[in-house]
């Protein structure tokens, strides 16, 4: 049953219940497709904590406090799972080090934690500033493992980093993981801050929450038949769908994508992009993509047809201080908050 108010539909899903409380400002929950039941919460100064059946294990899958530097938007800001995690056991994690630049490194576990020795690093890049850090990993249906960069910091791209393609900032990059020594390729470029994206698990389309700058925040939307193209989402030229600094050029390189949904900063000021739910229990919300804004607490949802968005509401709940959504094994939406430290099921 839905109401309507100004034009958006709003939704009566009576919202989220409360899996468990006491994180440390956690940033990401995740789970490999082999352990049903089981969720990974990823907390900002460098642990991430498995709960199982509602309970948080007291032994970290892994600690690595001391490598991590943490606070604003820095720290370990997420983990992603190999797609064959049930029998190599290797994850990657994305985290801030200590002198504030980005790295990626992949861990083997024991199947309980993770063991620190195997630690291999497959990604570095210099930051410039302390904030615009990005921090998504996500194997896509390539097989391949997509990293998220934001522009570098500071306000405005001052170094134009959204349209150059000498960094490796403001960008999106895949990287086979299965082959040593291999160098990452750029698969989107001309993002502010990628604070989160995901891939259908049914359709295997891309969609990305990207932060932005004092106007407009965006949902961007690649279909699976595009991955293989390079697409460029326009910033700093562009913020949503508006100029932005119209000085500069557009890199042709790739083709500009404007956004499939946007938002304004009188109902938020920093997007937190989600994931399409295709859990069991609720079938109503099966197609529907969830996301929300981590200053408002406001969450919205919207399905995707012929590219578009369409079906836009609020939803009845918000989540203060919402810092990433996240699937379990079985595509259960889940959603935790940095401000309260708690990790919602918002259906399983």
């Amino acid at each position: 049953m839905l109401l309507a108010v100004f034009g958006v539909a709003l939704s009566l899903f009576a919202g989220p219940t409360v899996v468990a409380r006491g994180f440390d400002a956690p940033t990401h929950v995740t789970a490999p497709a082999s352990e049903p039941g089981r969720l990974y919460v990823v907390e900002q100064a460098g642990v991430i904590k498995v709960v199982n059946g509602g309970r948080v294990r007291a032994q970290p899958f892994l600690d690595i406090h001391n490598l991590v530097s943490s606070g604003g938007e820095r720290g370990l800001l997420s983990v992603a799972f190999h797609p064959r995690y049930a029998t190599n056991r290797l994850f990657y994690v994305y985290y801030t080090d200590t002198d504030g630049n980005t790295r990626v490194v992949q861990y083997r576990s024991d199947g309980t934690r993770a063991i620190p020795s195997t630690a291999r690093q497959l990604f570095f890049e210099q930051q410039p500033f302390p904030n615009h850090n990005g921090g998504q990993l996500a194997f896509g249906p390539d097989g391949l493992l997509y990293i998220g960069l934001g522009d570098g910091g500071s306000g405005g791209d001052p170094n134009n980093n959204g349209q150059t393609f000498t960094t490796k900032l403001a960008k999106i990059w895949k990287l086979d993981v299965n082959k040593p020594g291999s160098e990452p390729i750029i698969a989107e470029y001309g993002l502010r801050n990628p604070w989160r994206f995901s891939f259908d698990r049914a359709t295997r389309d891309l969609y990305i929450g990207d932060v932005g700058q004092g106007n407009w925040e965006e949902i961007d939307y690649v279909a699976r038949a595009n991955l293989g193209r390079l697409n460029n989402f326009g910033w700093a030229v562009y913020e949503g769908r508006s100029p932005f600094d119209q000085n500069r050029a557009i890199d042709k390189r790739g083709t500009l994508v404007f956004p499939i949904a946007v938002y304004g900063h009188a109902l938020g000021c920093s997007v937190t992009g989600g994931f399409v739910y295709r859990g069991k229990a609720r079938r109503d919300l099966v197609g529907r993509y969830f996301y929300g804004d981590y200053c408002s607490g406001t969450i919205w949802s919207l399905r995707v047809k012929k590219g578009k968005a369409t079906g836009l509401r609020r939803e009845q709940f918000t989540i203060p201080g919402l810092t990433s959504f996240g699937e379990d094994a079985r595509g259960g939406l889940y959603a935790v908050s940095g401000t309260n430290g708690t990790l919602y099921r918002i259906a399983g």
